[in-house]
């Protein structure tokens, strides 16, 4: 039986990398190479760079106008103009022309009255050296254009060729060799079959090393071999300045990495106290720095940042940036729902954020590793300190930013039901598709009742839902009366839509209606989604008690997980709309139709993005998209409800 791996730690992140850059020290030795200053952008200069030559290299003249001896023209008045002789008194110059003697000043064109061609006027005298750019009024050789380790950037590359440097010594690009590990992985141009996964982690190692100013060289997949992982690692760690290997680093029977570097080299360190990301491993090989990075796509990434950025930041020069999660900026946030975290690691939570009502607030996405796109949704990382147990609601934590604050700004926040219009709808607002200025659409999914509450709290500007009164067979507006007794929110008017169950192609078990639920594996919506209160509603009108359902627990947070687990069998039927049956080419069986709208209270449908929101849902574009999806109405989009009137 294979043995498992054993962490040999569970050091602090801080400890962690202290440890590893003290292993590393003598090591790190970067190199400079030259190139010439115009391909400079972006590299880091290698030492100070002095400028060659003067800039201007001449006295030139800063105006358009003529050159004429100050001296001369001090008879020049207004009630006595001086006239002036082309070639004895002045000479016609243009912006950047050499001032030489006897001329010592400029008079602007605009300042003078042409009287011919040869003879002009003017009304008061110049004085010397006026309108001239003396030599090395700019640049003087000798003079230091930028320090050593500077990121050189557009404007810099102008200075440093207006200074005589052609060429110029740069910290040479780190080269970074990246191995993706495991028997289960394939490229992306194969079709996986039943237990393959598509290898993605090394395409994004590679953007990220030439993002921060490194060469990346992505090696084919690994077997879970040691014999070829200890090969392929010992060829590289000669040729490379830095290894990444990914996945195998964990205690699986088949991680080998840790074996592996063991045999090579030095490990010094194999276990973090960071969720997620822990079972990274530090390691040094033939005097190269090799890290063993996890396969979980969001532990890859903050095993990344947080361990070999900061090596690579020291072999390129970028020595600022190696020590940020995200390199946009810190925030102080209000965390909107509680994050309850281990004592024992550091927990690093994907938020998307918002400006609501002069507070940044914080809505946490999925806390899985593996969920890769809560790093692509993410707005920033909420990180929650080894040894806290978390954050209640409602308290202020630090956020590290992905996206600039000013997007932030310009960001609608909704939290609610979940429909797959919302990502239409944020794709319009931000193409500018109906206003010359993006707008950006920040959705989380609680359910319908779960937006309401985060609407009464403060947490977002609008709360998509479909809450169904089933005395009057109204939908949303008696529940907003009941929930915001006399000051409701405004209803803005979104789609009608078709509800169902969604089932396999071809419908294999013969499911008609929430009857035939009780004989087939179900996927619930999370409690609080209109979804689920519209199934409760359906098996009382049948006398069908919940419990009765095998899956009746089992949640899915969207309409596509729950299509999703339909489709791959691990469900046989999920309630949801059409649109979602459709985008996975299920079978669907419509239940009945009902109202998919948007409360925001009144005080927010001045803002900017709102106004945005509004105008996409009236626009003819989204229209044209919702019949595209199909199982959609549109003929109220936009439509402004005051429930407030209606009372009075």
């Amino acid at each position: 039986m294979a043995k498992r791996n054993l962490y040999l730690s569970n050091l602090p992140v801080e400890e962690a990398q202290a440890r590893y850059l003290a292993a590393l020290q003598g090591l790190l030795n970067p190199r400079p190479e030259e190139i010439a200053s115009e391909d400079a952008l972006d590299r880091v200069s290698w030492e100070a760079l002095f400028a060659r030559r003067c800039s201007p290299l001449f006295n030139a003249a800063a105006m358009d106008g003529i050159a004429v001896t100050a001296a001369a023209t001090g008879g020049a008045r207004e009630s006595s103009p001086l006239t002036l002789v082309r070639g004895k008194d002045f000479k016609v110059v243009d912006t950047g022309d050499p001032i030489l003697p006897p001329y010592d000043a400029v008079i602007m064109a605009e300042e003078t009255l042409e009287i011919d061609d040869d003879t002009l006027q003017i009304l008061q005298p110049a004085v010397s050296w006026q309108h001239i750019r003396p030599i090395g009024e700019d640049i003087v050789a000798g003079e230091m254009i930028l320090p050593g380790r500077r990121r050189i950037r557009p404007m810099d590359i102008g200075v440093l060729l207006s200074g005589g440097l052609a060429r110029i010594p740069v910290y040479r690009k780190p080269r970074v060799a990246i191995f993706p590990t495991g028997g289960e992985m394939i490229e992306v141009d194969k079709s996986p079959e039943e237990g393959e996964i598509i290898e993605s982690n090394s395409r994004m190692f590679a953007a990220l090393v030439r993002e921060e100013g490194g060469e990346a060289r992505r090696f084919g997949v690994l077997p879970d071999d040691p014999r070829q992982i200890g090969e392929a690692v010992g060829q590289a760690a000669e040729a490379y300045d830095m290894v990444l290997i990914n996945a195998g680093s964990s205690a699986g029977t088949e991680d080998y990495t840790v074996q592996v570097l063991r045999e090579l080299g030095e490990v010094a360190v194999h276990g973090v106290a960071m969720k997620p990301g822990k079972p990274v491993i530090l390691a040094v090989v033939k005097g190269r720095p090799v890290i063993g990075i996890p396969g979980y796509p969001v532990s890859a990434y903050l095993a990344y940042k947080q361990f070999a950025a900061p090596v690579l930041a020291r072999l390129s020069g970028r020595r600022e940036e190696g020590s940020s999660l995200t390199g946009t900026g810190r925030i102080e946030a209000v965390i909107s729902r509680r994050l309850v975290s281990s004592l024992k690691h550091r927990e690093y939570v994907r938020v998307k954020v918002g400006l609501v009502d002069g507070r940044l607030i914080a809505s946490p996405l999925a806390r899985g590793a593996g969920a890769a796109m809560s790093l692509v949704r993410a707005d920033g990382f909420c990180i929650i300190p080894q040894n806290s147990e978390g954050i209640e609601a409602g308290e202020t934590a630090p956020v590290e930013l992905c996206r600039p604050l000013s997007e932030i700004e310009a960001t609608l926040v909704s939290t609610g039901s979940h429909d797959l219009i919302l990502d239409i709808i944020g794709d319009m607002m931000a193409s500018s598709l109906v206003s010359p200025e993006p707008a950006y659409l920040a959705s989380t999914h609680l359910g319908s009742l779960g937006g309401l509450m985060a609407l009464k709290r403060g947490e977002c500007h609008i709360a998509p839902i479909h809450l169904l009164n089933e005395a009057d067979g109204v939908y949303n507006v008696s529940t907003l009366r009941e929930l915001f007794p006399g000051e409701p929110p405004a209803l803005i008017k979104g789609v009608g839509r078709v509800q169902g169950l969604m089932v396999a192609p071809g419908n294999p078990l013969g499911i008609r209606g929430v009857g035939d639920l009780s004989r087939c594996r179900y996927i619930n919506r999370q409690r609080g989604a209109g979804t689920r209160l519209f199934l409760d509603y359906q098996l009382r009108r049948e006398g069908i008690k919940p419990e009765s359902l095998e899956g009746y627990d089992r949640e899915g947070a969207t309409h596509m997980a729950v299509a999703a687990a339909v489709k791959n069998g691990s469900a046989d039927a999920g309630m949801g709309v059409s649109s979602a049956a459709a985008a996975l080419g299920l079978d669907f069986i419509p239940l009945g139709e009902e109202e998919y709208d948007f409360a925001c209270p009144p005080r927010f449908l001045t803002l900017p993005a709102l106004e945005i929101f509004r105008k996409v849902l009236q626009s003819p574009a989204f229209a044209q998209r919702l019949k595209e999806l199909g199982g959609y109405t549109f003929g109220r989009c936009g439509e402004l409800v005051f429930l407030k009137e209606e009372i009075s």
